[in-house]
């Protein structure tokens, strides 16, 4: 709950203080409005406030602030909160790198889909459905040619109460799959938290390391992305240990998890990991319940100011079943699709999907939107 916050009451803001600011008021016709509004890095996204949060001990505080009156807002910080807002305005603002895979470019002004491929008899969703080398390597495919800009390959499931594989097993399951998949010009992210699984998909043609832990559970992990030089998602898990979901209890989930990812951002540059090859997820359903992960549905649009691209994975997790009467997780598509449209609504660039073409429709859908209210 967000106590409202006053222009004067930031000059009270003592050392500790910590500012956020969310792009807020999405607007379809940004023209009409002229410098009203700003543009969301380089996507077909345009808003017209900022919520202007602050933590200073207690229950954070909030204020919706017209675009065009930030700065007075700015002016009555702090030098630190100041400087701080300066940085989260330009974060949102900077255009996003393309992601460059191989022989492929993956843009990202406009949402792209990451198809998930499980190769692992126990996942919560698809587990067993892809554990011959050669069926997932053609699911691989069929996934790329629905739409899919990434193929996800993971050999191990991190579903609440799984077991740990160890890294062997967990090569053995993908690493045919990946140099199959990589061989027919498919762009693909390895999902492990194993820096020895790590070495071997990217040396089978890997271009992404999709990391649960945000390079945290493995000590060498850090070593093998920062020379490999490619791209790397840091997801938000509550523990880096051997269950991710271990521990919970935020005092305020949205704020929570981006101070975590902000400090493992930090910490992944001053290792000398390029910033522009970043990606962060907040990670709903690790460690979070059904409200935790609303909070970050409807606040998405803080993490643009990490000044990262966002990946948002939301397909059949429990979260849709808690909201429709505790659908099974082969029945929870429409639940996805709504909640990866709302993601790309708030700027999400990579959607990580299970159901590639329900969901490609979906953001044509979105697409053709966007284009009518900015063309009409």
């Amino acid at each position: 709950m967000f106590a409202a916050l006053t222009r004067p009451s930031l000059g009270n803001a003592s050392a500790s203080a910590k500012i956020y600011l969310r792009p807020a008021c999405f607007v379809d016709r940004p023209h009409e409005l002229d410098e009203a509004c700003l543009r969301l890095a380089d996507t077909m996204l345009w808003f017209a406030a900022w919520q202007i949060s602050m933590r200073d001990g207690g229950a954070p505080r909030s204020a919706l602030v017209p675009v065009p009156e930030l700065d007075d807002w700015i002016a009555a910080m702090p030098d630190a909160l100041g400087q701080a807002a300066m940085a989260q305005r330009a974060a949102v603002q900077r255009p996003r790198s393309a992601l460059v895979l191989g022989e492929r470019t993956v843009r990202l002004n406009e949402p792209q889909l990451m198809g998930i491929l499980n190769v692992t008899p126990d996942s919560f969703s698809d587990g067993g459905k892809h554990v011959d080398a050669v069926a997932a390597a053609e699911a691989g495919f069929a996934m790329a040619a629905a739409g899919a800009a990434i193929i996800d390959v993971g050999g191990e499931s991190t579903r609440p109460g799984a077991p740990l594989v160890w890294e062997g097993d967990e090569v053995a399951r993908v690493e045919g799959v990946v140099a199959a998949l990589a061989k027919g010009g498919v762009a693909v992210s390895i999902d492990t938290r194993k820096a020895a699984v790590m070495e071997a998909a990217l040396a089978a043609g890997a271009a992404i390391v999709n990391d649960i832990s945000a390079l945290r559970y493995d000590a060498r992990a850090v070593e093998v992305v920062t020379g490999a030089g490619c791209p790397v998602v840091l997801m938000h898990a509550p523990s880096a240990k051997s269950d991710p979901h271990e521990g919970s209890g935020y005092d305020h989930p949205l704020l929570d998890v981006y101070d975590m990812l902000e400090a493992r951002i930090a910490a992944c540059i001053a290792a000398g990991i390029d910033p522009a090859k970043i990606i962060v997820d907040p990670g709903l359903g690790f460690g979070k319940g059904v409200a935790d992960n609303l909070a970050l549905v409807n606040g998405l649009a803080l993490f643009h100011t990490l000044g990262c691209p966002i990946l948002f994975g939301a397909s059949r997790k429990r979260m849709v079943g808690a909201l429709d009467n505790e659908a099974p997780a082969d029945q929870r598509l429409g639940g996805s699709v709504a909640l990866h449209y709302q993601a790309a609504s708030q700027g999400a660039q990579l959607l990580r999907v299970h159901d590639i073409a329900e969901n490609r429709q979906a953001l044509r859908v979105w697409r053709g939107l966007r284009d009518a209210a900015l063309t009409a």
